[in-house]
Formats: structure tokens, C-alpha cells, sequence
């Protein structure tokens, strides 16, 4: 009998296609489907945090109220899981898990899909975009996530997010920041603001000393400003995305769609991205290509 393989890739697609995100959608239409039988109490210490969560760092105040109401109340809508070897990974409802967790309950209701791997990292991408309240190096995360592995450029994310081109970009430039100052602003030390005027600047150690001064003497954005507006301080060249021909562009979204997976073509040169051993073998059957 042949297994009919799922196919990859095609998550952020399908999930990007509508004019504008909305998991809360999603997440309707998954319990609306499922059946009695697929909603079970499951045991909190079985189930595995998502491993594709963009989010580091949760609010503990918040996570404590939501914890109180579930004492008071109970929870109300299941979280979503998917069986794994050993228990189960949770693909969507990563603060009720945890708040759960701390009002001292053994089990929770949860709804149990079978999606890939691919799908799991995008729905918690998904989710964090729309309902948490992600820091500034989060989000860069999330959106660089999404633009690399979906077909979608920053100007269509940005319409789809209600967000101006120039939010995107500036959000994506923060990761061109050095580690240490991108923890800075993880840790809450820094500001969206004074992370956009570093982010501009060439010199890494100019940076790391900028934002050091800026926590030790709690320096404004505008304190900030006057202090890098020296002409002579080295800023970062703007760096122009090269542009896909429209034949290759073309040619390019038909393979993706071809093969459910990432795909770059340029002059003479065709490039196909694989994530494991079972994409790889997906691609290599799809061409008639048999391994022994």
C-alpha cells in the first residue's frame, strides 16, 4: 500500500494567502472540526514546548492573573497538540500551558492535530504575531522566519500586518546588531527607539559603549540622537535586495509550488533548501530519482 506523503512547505503559504493574518480564525475552524474524541485531558508534564517558539520571555505578572482565572474559572478553550514519541508537542497555547502549570492543575484540555514540524514552527509564528506581545529582537525573528521560508516580500507583510514597509525594515535591521546589545533589548534594558538609532550605526563597539551609556545614565531616544548625529560617526550603507527577474521569478514560484519547499533561481544557477532527510527524499521522488 502507498503512504501518501504530506505535503511540506506549504503551512506559511496557506496561512499568508488571505489579505490579512488572523489565528484567531485559525484556531476557530481547528476546534470547530474536531471531534469529542479529539479533545482530551492530557497530563502537563507530557507535553513539550513548542520548539519553534519565537517567544523567550514571558510576563510573569500576566501569567499569574491568567493562572488565578484558571483557578477561578477553569480554561475554555483547549490548547492544541500533536502526539510525539514521548508525549506530546504543543503547537498553539503556550501561556495557557504554562498558566495552567502554575495554578497547580495536573492535566488540560487539548486538541490533538497531526501536523509536521514545518506546520507547528509556523502557527507559533502565527500566533505570537497576533495575540503576545513579543519584544523588538522577537519580532525580528518572526519576521525574518516568515520571509525566508514563505513566498512573501517585506512590502506584502507589512499590508498584511497593517504596518508600514519602513516598520518591517526597521525591525528586521535590529538584527544587525551585535548579540550583546540584541539581549539588552530582549531584557526589556533597551527601547524599540534607541535600538533603531544603534541599529544604523557601523561600528559594533561604538555600539555596545552607546548602549551601555544608555542604560547606566538612562539616556532618551532623543539623548541618543544628539549623540550619534556627529557626522563623522560611521552609519551602515543601505543595503538594496536584489531583485528577481520576473522570467526567474516566475520560474521560481513554480518549483516552489512543484516541490513544497524554498527555492532560489538565478542566472544559470538553481537552488533547492531542504530542512531533514524526509524533505530530501519528498524532492528526490518528485524527480524519479530512487535511492538505494
Amino acid at each position: 500500500m502507498e503512504q501518501k506523503k504530506k505535503a511540506l512547505g506549504r503551512g506559511l503559504e496557506q496561512l499568508f494567502s488571505s489579505e490579512v493574518l488572523d489565528f484567531d480564525s485559525f484556531e476557530n475552524k481547528v476546534i470547530e472540526e474536531s471531534k469529542e474524541s479529539d479533545i482530551k485531558e492530557i497530563n502537563v508534564d507530557e507535553i513539550r514546548s513548542n520548539p519553534y517558539q519565537p517567544r523567550k520571555n514571558f510576563d510573569q505578572t500576566s501569567l499569574d492573573e491568567l493562572a488565578q482565572s484558571i483557578k477561578t474559572y477553569g480554561i475554555f478553550q483547549p490548547i492544541i497538540v500533536k502526539k510525539s514519541i514521548k508525549g506530546y508537542d504543543l503547537i498553539a497555547g503556550e501561556r495557557r500551558l504554562r498558566a495552567t502549570k502554575l495554578a497547580g492543575l495536573k492535566t488540560i484540555p487539548a486538541i490533538v492535530k497531526n501536523m509536521t514540524d514545518e506546520q507547528m514552527r509556523e502557527i507559533a509564528l502565527l500566533e505570537n504575531l497576533q495575540r503576545e506581545d513579543l519584544s523588538a529582537i522577537e519580532l525580528a525573528w518572526a519576521y525574518k522566519d516568515i520571509i525566508d521560508n514563505s513566498n512573501i516580500k517585506q512590502e506584502d507583510l507589512a499590508h498584511k500586518l497593517g504596518k508600514s514597509r519602513s516598520h518591517v525594515t526597521n525591525i528586521l535591521g535590529l538584527l544587525r546588531l551585535p548579540k550583546e546589545v540584541q539581549n539588552l533589548i530582549l531584557d526589556n534594558k533597551l527601547t524599540m527607539g534607541h535600538a533603531r538609532i544603534l541599529s544604523k550605526l557601523d561600528d559594533d563597539k561604538l555600539i555596545i559603549e552607546l548602549a551601555n551609556k544608555v542604560i547606566d545614565n538612562d539616556l532618551s531616544v532623543r539623548d541618543l540622537e544628539l549623540m550619534t548625529s556627529d557626522p563623522n560617526v560611521k552609519r551602515k550603507k543601505e543595503i538594496k535586495k536584489k531583485t528577481v527577474d520576473d522570467n526567474y521569478y516566475y520560474v521560481q514560484k513554480e518549483l516552489r509550488d512543484k516541490l513544497d519547499t524554498k527555492v532560489k533561481v538565478t542566472n544559470k544557477k538553481i537552488e533547492i533548501f531542504y530542512d531533514n532527510n524526509d524533505m530530501l527524499d519528498h524532492i528526490l521522488e518528485i524527480f524519479g530519482i530512487k535511492m538505494d
